[in-house]
């Protein structure tokens, strides 16, 4: 196991690489503490979880939504719990963005802590505090960023993943080696995704690259006034199509990325010509490239994205491999462009 801790701007948080389990009923000492994961996670690891209250909830992002948190919220009610309880994620990216959002709410804010069980909760969603629910095909419109109070990563949890998880979880990390790390782009090109689910020392070394890569970037800029946006590659047109089609987050961040690389190679002032490589790591990596949609409906949601200021997106390009780009573009430019590719 390897502690190590982070400071962000309102408290510090521990993060406990390559743990087991066990260790939360000492790391939660004498707090009441109540677990939250949906019924999939629960049902594979029910005597896991023997000696903890849990509350779970309907799997999938289709259930996040302010039903579940409702749903949630009354069952602490009937639990009893108070301020000094402790509320813990157990799962994907699903159940720790709940569990932050009902932390955030329940009694004007209580502790919490992060268990991720899927490779995508574990390398990006359970990192960097943001939490929410969807409302509608809108992902995360409602929410906060607070942190946790420390996320425990048991990898063995990884050998319940199906194969499709496994998948899922790789746009974020080939996200994270486009925006940020060159090399990391070139170590996924030497190994495959079979490797990475039967080794467990190779895919450590990955969980913790890419959670220290990310964690970095967010406590510079933990609010997202800045470098953190760089972290929405692939993302705008992703969310907007996720919900729309009911594909895996994965998926269609893959295709997001897809898009963002054409529209670096359009876009004057950049110097972007490996949209063909990314491609290539992202079929390797068994993700979709790209998808049948209705352009002017995915459009009518891509408007409404968070990131949105006045007549203005921010998008995340690329310069090359390793160096992403935040460029404000006119909704209208957007609109031509990808009009162009979709």
């Amino acid at each position: 196991m390897k502690k190590q801790e982070y400071t962000f701007s309102q408290k510090k948080v521990t993060y406990y690489f390559n743990a087991r389990f066990s260790l939360l009923r000492e790391l939660s000492g004498t707090k009441n503490t109540i677990i939250i994961t949906d019924e999939i996670v629960n049902d594979l690891y029910r005597d896991t979880f023997a000696s903890f209250p849990v509350i779970t909830f309907p799997a999938g992002e289709h259930n996040k939504v302010q039903a579940s948190a409702d749903h949630i919220i009354g069952e602490l009610i009937r639990l009893g719990a108070t301020r000094d309880s402790l509320l813990v994620g157990v799962g994907g990216g699903v159940v720790t963005d709940m569990t932050g959002f009902v932390a955030a709410i329940y009694m004007r804010g209580i502790a919490f802590a992060l268990v991720p069980t899927s490779l995508l909760a574990m390398v990006d969603a359970s990192v960097g505090g943001k939490n929410g629910i969807d409302v509608g095909v809108i992902k995360n419109v409602v929410g906060t960023i607070r942190q946790p109070e420390f996320i425990l990563f048991d990898n063995t949890f990884l050998r319940t993943l199906p194969v499709a998880e496994w998948v899922n979880g790789f746009a974020e990390i080939i996200k994270h080696a486009c925006i940020v790390d060159a090399v990391l782009f070139s170590m996924l090109q030497g190994f495959t995704l079979h490797e990475y689910q039967f080794d467990e020392m190779l895919v450590a070394e990955l969980i913790e690259r890419n959670v220290q890569l990310k964690t970095t970037i967010v406590v510079e800029d933990e609010f997202e006034k800045g470098q953190r946006k760089l972290l929405n590659f692939g993302h705008t047109l992703g969310h907007a199509i996720e919900n729309l089609y009911h594909i895996p987050h994965g998926h269609a961040v893959s295709i997001g990325m897809v898009a963002a690389c054409n529209l670096s190679e359009q876009m004057n002032g950049l110097h972007f010509e490996d949209a063909k490589k990314i491609i290539e790591l992202l079929s390797k990596y068994q993700l979709p490239v790209d998808i049948e949609t209705d352009f002017e409906k995915v459009f009518e949601v891509l408007k409404m994205d968070k990131k949105r200021i006045g007549d203005s997106i921010d998008l995340i390009l690329l310069n090359k491999i390793g160096e992403a780009v935040i460029r404000s573009v006119p909704l209208n430019d957007i609109y031509h462009h990808l009009k162009k590719i979709l």
